[in-house]
C-alpha cells in the first residue's frame, strides 16, 4: 500500500521532494540546457527550473498550507507562514552544466526535517530533526561523522566579506593545514552531506548570516542531527553573530581549524 502525500511525516516530505527534484536533475543530465541570468556571472538552467518545479509538487500535494522560498520561483505563500519549505533545487549549477555530477538537491522545513539528494549516486542524506540518517538501496543507514578522512572541503566562490580576517586561500596555504589535512573544493553543499556521512572531516565557507540561507539549511541541519560541530567562521553559533560557516566531524577538527583561521595553529 502506497501512503497519499498527505499521509506522509515531514521528514519523508522532505525525502519524496528531494527525490523528485533529483530526478528531474539526473534526466537531464548530459542534454542541451537553456540558461537564465542572474547577473554577477550567476546562472540557472531549464534543469534548475524543472528541479524545483517536481519539488513544488510534492510539497503542495503533502502540505498545501505551507509557504515555500525556492531558489528559482522565490516566495510561495504567506510570509509569515508558520512552516516554510526551504528549496535549493539544483546546488551545483556551474559543475552540472559542465558536465560533472557534483550537486545536490536540498530540502528543508524551516527549523526541522530536511534531506539532501544525491542525484547520481541515488543516496538521499535526510534528518527528522534529531537523528540523522542516509537512504540507499532501500535501507536506511544513520550518519556517524569522523575526521578519519582528513579531507577538507573549502568553498572557493564569492563574496568574500568575511576578508581580510577570513580568507579561504591563507587556510589552504596555512603549514598546520598542510600537514594535518588535505584541501577538496567539491562547489555544491552535497559536502555538507558528507562530513554528516564521514565523507569529509570538515567543510568552510566565508558568507555572511547563513541560518535563513536556502542554500545551506538542509545541510546544516543534517550536520547538527549528525552530532557535528557548526558555527561561524568565528566561532560563534551561525546566525546574525557568526557569519560563514565552519563544520566540523568533531570538537578536535573544528577547534585546530579555528586556531588555523585565528593564526595560532
Amino acid at each position: 500500500m502506497i501512503n497519499s502525500p498527505a499521509s506522509l511525516d515531514d521528514a519523508e516530505v522532505a525525502i519524496a521532494a528531494a527525490r523528485a527534484g533529483a530526478e528531474a536533475v539526473r534526466v537531464r543530465y548530459g542534454r542541451r540546457l537553456s540558461r537564465i541570468d542572474k547577473g554577477a556571472g550567476d546562472f540557472a538552467t531549464d534543469a534548475d527550473v524543472a528541479a524545483e518545479e517536481a519539488i513544488l509538487g510534492v510539497i503542495r500535494a503533502a502540505r498545501p498550507e505551507d509557504a515555500v522560498l525556492g531558489e528559482e520561483g522565490g516566495q510561495q505563500g504567506a510570509t509569515d507562514a508558520v512552516r516554510q519549505w526551504l528549496v535549493d533545487p539544483l546546488c551545483g549549477t556551474l559543475n552540472y552544466a559542465v558536465g560533472n555530477m557534483l550537486v545536490a538537491v536540498n530540502v528543508a522545513l524551516r527549523n526541522g526535517p530536511a534531506a539532501v539528494a544525491d542525484p547520481f549516486s541515488g543516496e538521499v542524506f535526510f534528518t527528522d530533526g534529531e537523528t540523522a540518517w542516509v537512504r540507499r538501496d532501500g535501507g536506511d543507514e544513520k550518519l556517524a561523522p569522523t575526521a578519519a578522512t582528513q579531507l577538507v572541503d573549502v568553498n572557493l566562490d564569492p563574496p568574500f566579506p568575511s576578508a581580510p580576517g577570513f580568507r579561504a586561500v591563507d587556510l589552504l596555504a596555512h603549514p598546520g593545514f598542510v600537514e594535518r589535512f588535505r584541501p577538496r573544493v567539491v562547489s555544491t553543499t552535497l559536502a555538507l552531506a558528507w562530513v554528516a556521512a564521514g565523507k569529509r572531516a570538515a567543510y568552510l565557507t566565508d558568507g555572511g548570516d547563513l541560518t535563513e540561507s536556502l542554500h545551506f539549511a538542509a545541510g546544516v541541519a543534517l550536520c547538527r542531527a549528525a552530532g557535528c560541530v557548526v558555527t561561524g567562521v568565528d566561532g560563534a553559533p551561525i546566525g546574525q553573530a557568526g557569519r560563514g560557516l565552519v563544520v566540523a566531524a568533531d570538537a578536535e577538527t573544528h577547534a585546530l581549524l579555528l586556531s588555523m583561521l585565528r593564526g595560532r595553529g
